[in-house]
């Protein structure tokens, strides 16, 4: 059995809630672990731990998935908020997912990155993202709608020959969910584009040139069973799956 790690999303101390309200939460939203979790598949929840526990967890693992989440904090991009108090990001699970990624890369390891993930990759080989594209980028279009959330659609241009291209051979129109106000500015060195928003040209794939990392700007897991005119989700995931077989 395969065992693919999923770095984990961060719920911190609020007094207020009334589960746990005293301590730190860390967790994977359903849709991801439905996702992940296909036949021949264990998903494993990444702990939050200093590296030397975590390293020896790592090892065992044969993949990674990073989830969306949160925004990345300016600072781990080595910028200031753009609009003091806005956008600020969560720069202790910044550094917990980069140690993680850093090791994945590192090993060579197959890895898929997504929304924040895919933006979190983007910064780990050294490239910048819009705080807020709204703000940034007037003239994008509408990214994110919070009472659409998933059901704001949009559609992509894939960049020929490379590898969403190949692996979505065939299909005239490629259209993805958008759950996101923030998005790749500077592109990290070492990786290259697959794809971009058809109407602002917002990046929306990235691939390291070496192959073993690959991110999504959108949210495969959010359309397992949608169908048509929403690109198969499974697709994308049967190819990590295939590079972590064959690595």
């Amino acid at each position: 059995m395969l065992k693919i790690g999923i770095s984990a999303c961060f719920m911190y101390k609020e007094p207020s809630r009334v589960v746990f309200g005293p301590k730190n939460l860390a967790y994977v939203e359903c849709d991801m672990f439905n996702y992940v979790s296909q036949k021949g598949i264990l998903p494993v929840l990444l702990p939050d731990l200093p590296m030397n526990l975590l390293k020896p967890i790592l090892e065992e693992l044969d993949g990674f998935v990073f989830q969306g989440g949160s925004d990345l904090a300016p600072e781990t991009y080595n910028e200031a908020p753009i609009v003091e108090g806005k956008w600020l990001g969560d720069a202790y699970r910044d550094a917990y997912e980069l140690r993680i990624m850093d090791f994945a890369v590192k090993k060579g390891k197959p890895t898929l990155a997504i929304c924040r993930g895919f933006q979190l990759m983007n910064v780990y080989f050294g490239g910048s993202l819009y705080q807020d594209i709204a703000t940034q980028m007037p003239t994008a279009i509408q990214h994110r709608d919070a009472e659409k959330y998933d059901g704001l659609i949009h559609e992509i241009v894939f960049d020929k020959g490379k590898t969403l291209d190949l692996i979505y051979n065939g299909v005239g129109k490629a259209v993805v969910n958008s759950v996101h106000h923030q998005g790749v500015k500077t592109i990290g060195d070492g990786l290259e584009i697959l794809a971009m928003s058809k109407e602002d040209g917002i990046i929306e794939a990235l691939q390291s040139k070496e192959g073993s990392v690959l991110g999504v700007q959108w949210h495969p897991e959010f359309s397992v069973g949608k169908g048509a005119p929403l690109l198969n989700p499974l697709k994308l995931y049967e190819y990590f799956v295939d590079k972590v077989k064959n690595q």
